[in-house]
Order: structure tokens, then C-alpha cells, then sequence
């Protein structure tokens, strides 16, 4: 799992919970977003975690967040 103190999770706000989002300092975050609805998402089966294609080789939270938040 990506660890909120991984220097590149910390440059994107990575979180583990997207709850905890500091609202503040990353304004295009919007209730509702997790990596888990995220387009670069991709879910394992446990449905808790999945690969990120930002983080390679690293599995995010579901329930986490980064301002690379993409849907498209």
C-alpha cells in the first residue's frame, strides 16, 4: 500500500481516507471523490485498494484521495 509519507503521495495530497482531505489547501476536491471512482483506479478484488497509474506499483486505498483526481 502507498503510504501517505511516500514523498510522491505527498506532492499529490495523497490520503487514506478522503474524509480527511484538508479542503483548505486542495480546493478541487469535492465530496464524493475517491480513488475508488477515480479513472486512473483500478480495483483489486477485495474492492478496498487497487493499482493507481499515477503511483506505479503501489495499490491506493479505495476510500482515498489525491488532487491528480481525475473522472474523465
Amino acid at each position: 500500500m502507498l503510504s501517505e509519507s511516500d514523498a510522491q503521495a505527498r506532492n499529490v495530497g495523497y490520503t487514506e481516507n478522503a474524509a480527511t482531505v484538508d479542503r483548505n489547501k486542495y480546493s478541487s476536491y469535492m465530496p464524493g471523490q475517491t480513488c475508488g471512482t477515480c479513472s486512473l483506479f483500478q480495483a483489486q478484488a477485495d474492492g478496498k485498494s487497487g493499482d493507481c497509474l499515477l503511483f506505479s506499483g503501489k495499490r491506493v486505498a479505495a476510500a482515498g484521495w489525491c488532487s491528480s483526481y481525475s473522472n474523465m
